[in-house]
Order: C-alpha cells, then sequence, then structure tokens
C-alpha cells in the first residue's frame, strides 16, 4: 500500500538499532528522506549506507546524544523543518527493586525518555502547523499504561510523555498535525538480548531458555516476544498521510499480554 508520504522528509532519533532502525526503514521503503541519529557514529553510519542502498532515498547520519542541548542542535541543523519526526531511545535498565533506583538514574532517564522528546516536539511542531502537514510518533513502552515494578524507570517517564502529547494533539490537529504512541511490551531487541543474555550467563541457561521462562511468567498469550519489524510497520503507519484523522493515540503491542476495551 503507498502511504502518500514520498518526498516527506524525516528525523528519527535513536535510529541505529531495533524499534528505531525499522521505523528508518520501513518509512525509507515508502520514500520518506531521513535524517537518523543515534550516539554511536560507525553504527548510525552504516545503518545509513544500508538504507540508501536499499531504497535510494537520501539517509543522513548524525552521531549525536539526543538527549543533550548540543546533541538537539547538531540533529536539528541536519534537519530544520521535518514533516515527521520519530522519536526512541535505549531504555533504562530493569529495576526488580524500586528501592535500589537513585536520584541520578532518575534523573538520567527523565532527560532521555520524557525530556527530550518534549523538547524536540517544541522544536519542530509551530513548523509543522505552519506548513499545515505533520506527524509525530514517540515509541514508548506499555509500562507507561500498565505499571510494572520491573519497568518502573522506563514506564513513569514515558507515561508523562504520552499526557503531554494527549495534550498536544488537541490543539494543532486543525492543522493536519497528528502527535500518536507507539507501546510496546517484550521484543527482541539489543536491550533484550544484553539483558537475556546476562541472566543466561548468570543462571547458567541460554538466551532462547530465559525468553521462555520470561514469556511463561508473565502470561504473555502470543508464546513469544515481538519482532521490532512489526514496530517499524506500525509507526510508519501513524506516520502515512491516511492517518491524518488518528491522534491522540497510543497503541499497545505486547502480543495480548494486557487487555481492555479502551
Amino acid at each position: 500500500m503507498d502511504m502518500g508520504i514520498a518526498g516527506r522528509k524525516a528525523i528519527i532519533n535513536g535510529a541505529s538499532a531495533g524499534m528505531g532502525k525499522q521505523a528508518a526503514l520501513a518509512l525509507a521503503r515508502e520514500g520518506v528522506n531521513l535524517v537518523i541519529s543515534a550516539r554511536g557514529q560507525a553504527r548510525v553510519e552504516q545503518v545509513a549506507r544500508d538504507i540508501a542502498s536499499e531504497t535510494g532515498v537520501e539517509v543522513i547520519p548524525v552521531a549525536a546524544d539526543h538527549s543533550t542541548d548540543e546533541g538537539r542542535a547538531k540533529i536539528l541543523a541536519a534537519c530544520p523543518a521535518p514533516d515527521i519526526l520519530v522519536a526512541t531511545c535505549s531504555p533504562p535498565p530493569m529495576s526488580p527493586d524500586f528501592r535500589e533506583i537513585d536520584d541520578a538514574a532518575w534523573y538520567s532517564t527523565l532527560e532521555i525518555s520524557m525530556l527530550s522528546p518534549i523538547r524536540f516536539i517544541r522544536a519542530v511542531i509551530d513548523g509543522m502547523t505552519e506548513r499545515r502537514w505533520g506527524r509525530i510518533v514517540n515509541i514508548a513502552t506499555v509500562a507507561a499504561k500498565y505499571p510494572l515494578e520491573l519497568r518502573v524507570l522506563s514506564g513513569a517517564p514515558r507515561a508523562a510523555l504520552i499526557n503531554y502529547t494527549g495534550a498536544l494533539a488537541r490543539s494543532v490537529a486543525q492543522y493536519n498535525v497528528t502527535l500518536n504512541n507507539v507501546m510496546p511490551g517484550m521484543f527482541h531487541t539489543a536491550f533484550t538480548e544484553t539483558q537475556l543474555n546476562e541472566r543466561a550467563k548468570n543462571n547458567g541457561t541460554t538466551y532462547e531458555e530465559e525468553v521462555r521462562k520470561f514469556v511463561e511468567a508473565f502470561r504473555i498469550p502470543a508464546g513469544r516476544f515481538g519482532d521490532s519489524v512489526d514496530v517499524g510497520a506500525v509507526v510508519c503507519m501513524f506516520c502515512s498521510e491516511y492517518a491524518g484523522y488518528m491522534t491522540g493515540q497510543s497503541i499497545v503491542m505486547d502480543g495480548g499480554t494486557n487487555i481492555s476495551t479502551f
């Protein structure tokens, strides 16, 4: 299906791996020109080359920390008037005991997961409203809607971000500018591989066994972790020409773990 966004310009932060990379690739396949950012220069440049080679669109890599003023300025200088903004980042560590989370950890995750996306939104949204077209999508977490102690460092700041985007969505909807969120559960990403491989090493098991135990412990009806490609596709759907009447929404992708009517 043609999403109607060929020739648009997008910023995708946290795009060198996982869900951010898949969102960038999905948009590029629709003909969207990209500025992709990540902290690791070698990896983000390689991803840019790979996407450009496959799709033929322009892909500008920016090695920067988007949670800093300097990093944001560098990214926005590469694309000062984006039509699309997609935000994600490496999630903070799992927190089995809330008592062990110190202030430094809270300040760090607030900067990365909440304040940085808000500052980017502030920087680009007026231009979108003037041009009468814009799509903003945050890749958040299911823990923002369904609190879990294990993911409280990730869920709490992103719950605030989702509240913020919902409030803004109402004020800019008349200009064909939308703000939406994707809330993934457990997916195969570099983060989960690092976390569960560490558990496997400590338990004398394998990554696959640790995934199985997690699936059973949290009763994931799908019986597996998700694939980041699926998240990229949903992000692309939110960015399409045909999603202009869908705003202020948050889509849960968790294999059926948490079911609610609304």
